[in-house]
């Protein structure tokens, strides 16, 4: 299998709710027989209390629980991301619900409990051995207890500040694989080797039109420098490209590579993933603070708790070497141009829109005030020229849509908490 192939199948089963109660299935009918031929080969049996009249309603109890709490989770998740979905933004579906291992392994147990108390209820009448039933009982009790826990769980799993705080930890994790390296103390300039020629080659793009999810760096530097040649991505993670666009741009030797090859490097997809892309995790978190101040929901101080994520996001980012999209070989030549996003996109990103959208609030206008005098106090210097700029803007839109300027004034303070914290001195 392709590596597209494979990391588009890999990242489905991760998002997907189905395969952990799938798995379940299968592992529950191999226990069974497991714990049926454990009863032939050992004479010890622990004794069961009840009768077969008594066990026959244990079990039926087990079954009608274990019933109801498949269908009560799954009835309350359709309704927990509509709500969700419609008040936070609809990407947190596939970045966050879908993929948290709670709610899989805890649907994943009720499917076992279900089965294997039917399995245990259906062997009753032929003297089922007990060690069937102490087990039904003790599942039983487990997936009580999770259904329980499970419900404290979705409860605070759907709070603003739990969506947002998981998916700022994901952006984490992506910007520590995208930027590996910490900034040095020189300014960041592009590298002169940089392909500037007319390039051998043009391979496009023939399949659906869709975005860039992901792409194998490494696949593509061995075969840049087998073929001694460079391969530049015409696309960065995240863009959409549509039939025909350009892909790849090849130098050198690297127009001899089949296109085939090439194109097995790059997955598609219809909705952007964080794995590979550091600015979706601002984008998510972006996107909820906007919604949060819209006119319709009105809701400011979930937006501030974006900020506080966002304001983590770019301390990480602004520590980091952004100029990894020169990819070089062992003996430190060029082979792959792949476009990453620049220290100027992601404060852009996180700072345009929720300005443009909440500065008329006095929270906002004084939070964005607070993040970029953290930014300016403990960033590098080469770092402080885009949050300059977003302070004058900041500046420009409280004077203009404030008109008391006892307001006004008071939007220009910065404070951590929005509104309510003490100023620093």
């Amino acid at each position: 299998m392709r590596w597209n192939k494979l990391y588009a199948l890999k990242s489905y089963m991760r998002s997907s709710l189905w395969v952990v109660p799938f798995f379940a299935l299968v592992l529950q009918q191999a226990f069974f027989r497991a714990v049926l031929v454990f009863e032939q080969w050992t004479e010890w049996v622990p004794l069961w209390p009840l009768e077969t009249e008594g066990t026959v309603a244990a079990m039926q109890a087990i079954i009608s629980l274990a019933l109801s709490f498949i269908v009560f989770t799954f009835g309350s998740l359709l309704v927990a991301i509509q709500i969700a979905s419609g008040q936070l933004t609809p990407r947190i579906i596939a970045t966050t619900l879908l993929r948290d291992n709670v709610i899989r392994f805890t649907v994943g147990l009720f499917i076992f409990t279900l089965l294997f108390a039917i399995g245990a209820i259906s062997r009753v009448s032929t003297s089922a051995p007990s060690p069937i039933m102490w087990i039904s009982g003790i599942l039983g009790v487990l997936s009580l207890a999770a259904f329980l826990y499970f419900i404290d769980y979705s409860a605070r799993l759907l709070r603003p500040v739990s969506i947002i705080h998981r998916v700022a930890e994901q952006g984490f994790a992506v910007i520590e694989a995208v930027y590996p390296g910490r900034l040095s103390d020189v300014d960041e300039q592009p590298q002169p080797d940089q392909p500037r020629e007319k390039p051998g080659s043009v391979v496009l793009h023939v399949g659906s039109s869709d975005i860039v999810l992901a792409v194998d760096v490494k696949a593509l530097t061995i075969q840049a420098h087998r073929a001694d040649g460079v391969i530049e991505l015409a696309a960065r993670v995240g863009d959409f490209v549509s039939y025909g666009q350009p892909l790849f741009r090849l130098y050198g030797g690297a127009k001899e590579i089949p296109a085939k090859d090439l194109r097995a490097s790059v997955v598609f997809g219809r909705e952007r993933t964080i794995e590979q892309d550091p600015t979706f995790a601002f984008r998510v978190i972006v996107d909820i603070a906007t919604k949060a101040l819209s006119k319709a929901i009105n809701d400011p101080t979930t937006a501030v708790l974006a900020i506080d994520q966002l304001q983590r996001l770019l301390r990480s980012v602004g520590a980091r070497e952004l100029r990894n999209e020169y990819v070089r070989d062992a003996q430190g030549r060029l082979r792959v141009v792949f476009p990453t996003p620049n220290w100027e996109d992601f404060v852009q990103l996180t700072c345009r829109e929720i300005r443009i959208y909440g500065a008329e609030n006095l929270q906002i206008a004084r939070r964005l005030h607070a993040m970029i005098d953290d930014l300016e106090a403990v960033l590098p210097e080469s770092r402080k020229g885009s949050l300059s700029i977003e302070r004058n803007l900041l500046d420009q839109t409280i004077d203009k849509v404030y008109l008391l300027p006892e307001d006004a004034a008071l939007a220009h303070i910065a404070d951590t908490q929005g509104l309510g914290g003490s100023p620093k001195a």
